[in-house]
């Protein structure tokens, strides 16, 4: 574990304890030390207080940060909504709200574990023990079509294919306002935010190329129904391209207005189709799901 100790100076005067800790420990995230405060790590005067205390002038910060738990998937009984099996993957259509693999702070409830149990632990190594057979990732409260290899073999196969740019992921939302172009392509660089490390931005500096296309299905009364196609697949990438450009997803809680529409617990988003060649039987598969309900309840009060 480590110790930290600091007296707080006139510039920090009512500034939130997390916002302050996390700015004297850059490596370490908001969230995290919201969670460190939950738990008792963190102290001010000697005593215990929560997340949002705000300090004083002369006010003596003392926090540990303790030793992270080894990450692990553990199998967990759970209800999947398998969309494709063949002895070699499965595809699944992931439900908002659930985490793909554990992290810190989310250590068990993940789809991996649902998928571990269901499978028999039978997946592929290749990402080692907490993403075993996850060959890409969706957002916790975006939904949608995953594919999960069951052995090595195949997940490299496929790996090759999100490399080459050869597996086509459609994804549908909805935007804010109108775009100025009904259909366009935003190739714009996606890498970490230095002002906040649990975001993503657009940056030339430590970013990698990002590329989506997308094309409108229906303009409605606020809002537009789109269909983005990604050419890459960068962190929260629809989200960051789609923000930049002045249209935020719906119920976008970090990429979008201060005033999110809290009944869509997060961004309007679904991987909606998913197309790849499969390397046993050598040929393609393409997966299609239906709009889940949170996404027709937004489309009938807004656009129908």
């Amino acid at each position: 574990m480590d110790s930290y100790s600091f007296i707080v100076e006139e510039s920090d005067i009512n500034k939130r304890i997390d916002v302050f800790c996390s700015e004297k420990v850059l490596i370490k995230t908001r969230s995290f030390f919201q969670t460190i405060i939950k738990d008792g790590f963190v102290l001010v005067n000697k005593s215990l207080i929560n997340k949002k205390y705000k300090l004083k002038i002369g006010d003596i910060v003392n926090f540990t940060i303790p030793d992270l738990k080894p990450l692990t998937a553990i199998p967990e009984k759970m209800e999947l909504d398998i969309v494709y099996e063949d002895d070699y993957l499965i595809v699944i259509n992931k439900e908002k709200g659930i985490v793909v693999h554990p992290a810190p702070g989310n250590y068990t409830g993940t789809l991996v574990s649902g998928v571990l149990y269901y499978c028999n632990s039978k997946l592929s190594s290749v990402n080692g023990v907490i993403r075993p057979g996850i060959l890409h990732r969706i957002d916790k409260n975006t939904s949608g079509l995953l594919i999960i290899a069951k052995s090595d073999s195949v997940h490299l196969d496929l790996a090759n294919q999100l490399k080459n740019h050869t597996i086509s992921r459609e994804y549908h939302g909805i935007v804010y306002g109108k775009y100025k172009n009904k259909a366009d392509i935003i190739n714009l660089p996606i890498g970490r935010s230095s002002k906040d490390r649990k975001k993503m931005c657009i940056t030339d500096s430590n970013s990698k190329n990002a590329i989506t296309h997308y094309d409108t299905i229906l303009e409605g009364n606020g809002f537009t129904y789109v269909k983005f196609f990604l050419e890459t697949g960068r962190t929260h990438q629809i989200r960051v391209h789609s923000s930049y450009i002045g249209n935020p997803l719906a119920g976008d809680d970090v990429y979008g207005p201060k005033n999110v529409i809290k009944d869509l617990r997060g961004q309007c988003l679904h991987a909606k189709k998913i197309t790849f060649y499969h390397p046993i039987f050598k040929k393609q598969v393409s997966l299609n799901t239906d709009l889940p309900v949170y996404f027709k309840n937004f489309l009938k009060k807004h656009f129908i």
